[in-house]
């Protein structure tokens, strides 16, 4: 059994920042399922979007976050978010984080849903690799933190309705280990690779959720999944994220006809809010024998194309691909907009539990993410979550009660066979049931299968495969029963059985164990 202050489970940019501000405080224990580098904030290419410009402002900011969630984000927190995001970013470039510049100012970019360059970017189209790295750099030189790595989260250990801490599974010695701690972060990412065609490593199939779901904590907006509409398209559906940035700076989608279609659906053509290009492009590919369209970069300078997206530039390069012509792409599950809710605090209904990065639902997203706003979200609310703890008192320590744990999980290898063949099937019913565009009949039927397969797999929630079969079946519910009961189309959830937004669903759907699906009311003042 371990004993720390503070125990953070998630090793993406949430984590690794609540990680770095909680040394300051006390012991931490830095918990991740695989690799330290495994997590969607590595992988992103885009940015962080911040207002560093003297022509750029919060409100602009605000107006833009709000825009893209059509009717469903909450005032104040979106108002933290756009009013405290420039002081972390200069808190970061304090410690030494370095990002692209243009002279003495940052480079900014444009990304989709913005009105203005105010995105961030580092080494070009490593945003996400660069600021992790620099992360990963302060946490493993703190000697108030403790890295461990390939600890799968089995549970949350309370008390009457109080976080004590959390049991996890050592993967390199094969047995369980016990975590205690006054206070327990969850920053452990999204869970779109839960479907079949993502964006996201394949680990990030939404264990928090799962995990708090069990805990007893209200689960929001699970609904709305942000489908990226460029992802490169290959027929082994290995697929590679093609930023948003790319567009921003004028890549053009064609149909393959070589006809543009975005300038006669949205004012932003191409810019437009990410589920608008995401559909449009959904339909393009129902209306044609491939599946995928053309992002064309025939018309911008190839030497521009290099310096500014050298990953991307080489990713393609290798798969036979002219980055400098043209790049088959399609949309796939990219950002879990919905998680655990939690106040502007990271704090979530169970005591001393606390949540950040895209795991959290604090409001900000409302339908549907704004571009580069989700490194952002990590910084802020991470930094919040962690002053947080300091203002409160925990009573008594995890040291003082719950002593007499034991390890209660063993694992069966025999079983691992059934959990991949399981990871398949609900990718693919997802796909297929719960996609970009949505009807009552599609999603009832992956419901009914849903609850077929887990009354397959029997009670054993002791054993590790069937707990994390469980968790994956608990996932696509939590996604497809709200999707069901929202009858309309908004942000990223889109019915097209029910077409338009209407307001007797200007509501954040809520989840919680035991009860009857439930919503409330959006905070817009």
């Amino acid at each position: 059994m371990h004993r720390y202050d503070y125990i953070i489970v998630g090793s993406g940019l949430a984590g690794l920042y609540a990680s770095y501000r909680a040394s300051l405080y006390g012991k931490v224990a830095l918990i991740t399922k695989t690799t330290v580098r495994e997590s969607n904030s590595y992988y992103a290419q885009g940015g962080i979007a911040a207002v560093t410009d003297e022509e750029d402002r919060p409100a602009f900011h605000f107006d833009d976050t709000v825009t893209a969630g059509r009717g469903l984000c909450d005032y104040n927190a979106v108002d933290i978010l756009v009013n405290e995001g420039p002081h972390r970013i200069v808190d970061l470039v304090r410690d030494g984080m370095k990002f692209d510049m243009l002279g003495d100012s940052f480079a900014l970019g444009l990304e989709g849903g913005h009105h203005m360059r105010r995105i961030l970017h580092a080494g070009g189209d490593v945003t996400g690799m660069k600021i992790t790295n620099f992360m990963i750099e302060k946490v493993l030189a703190d000697k108030n933190i403790i890295l461990f790595e390939n600890h799968t989260v089995l549970s949350i250990i309370q008390e009457t309705g109080k976080c004590y801490g959390v049991r996890t599974w050592n993967s390199e010695t094969d047995s369980e280990e016990i975590f205690m701690g006054n206070y327990t972060f969850l920053a452990s990412g999204g869970a779109s690779a839960i479907f079949k065609r993502t964006t996201n490593p394949h680990t990030t199939t939404g264990d928090g959720i799962a995990l708090a779901y069990e805990a007893d904590c209200k689960i929001a907006d699970m609904e709305f999944v942000q489908f990226h509409p460029t992802a490169l398209y290959t027929e082994t559906d290995k697929t590679f994220l093609i930023s948003e940035a790319v567009r921003g700076e004028g890549a053009q989608l064609l149909n393959l006809k070589g006809e543009r279609f975005m300038p006669a659906i949205h004012e932003l053509a191409e810019l437009a809010p990410r589920d608008v290009v995401a559909r449009s492009i959904f339909r393009q590919i129902l209306q044609q024998d491939e599946p995928y369209v053309y992002l064309s970069l025939k018309h911008i300078d190839p030497e521009r194309i290099k310096s500014r997206f050298p990953n991307i530039f080489e990713k393609c390069r290798q798969l036979g691909i002219d980055m400098t012509d043209k790049i088959p792409v399609a949309p796939a599950a990219h950002y879990m907009v919905g998680g655990v809710r939690s106040d502007v605090n990271g704090r979530t209904n169970i005591e001393n539990l606390y949540v950040c990065g895209e795991l959290a639902s604090t409001g900000i997203m409302g339908a549907n993410r704004l571009a580069s706003n989700s490194l952002l979200e990590c910084l802020v609310f991470g930094y919040r979550a962690v002053e947080d703890t300091r203002e409160i008192s925990t009573g008594k320590s995890s040291n003082e009660v719950i002593t007499d744990l034991k390890p209660i999980y063993r694992k069966d290898p025999s079983k691992e066979e059934m959990f991949r063949n399981l990871k398949v099937k609900v990718s693919n019913l997802m796909n297929d049931n719960a996609g970009i565009i949505r009807n009552e009949k599609l999603l009832s039927e992956g419901l009914e299968i849903l609850e077929k397969e887990k009354e397959a797999l029997g009670n054993d929630k002791e054993e590790y495969y069937t707990l994390l079969s469980y968790n994956l079946i608990t996932v696509a519910e939590l996604i497809i029963k709200p999707a069901i009961y929202r009858k309309e189309s908004r942000g990223g959830h889109y019915r097209e059985d029910y077409p338009h937004e209407e307001n007797s669903f200007i509501k954040h759907i809520i989840q919680q164990k035991g009860r009857p699906i439930g919503a409330i009311p959006v905070d817009d003042k």
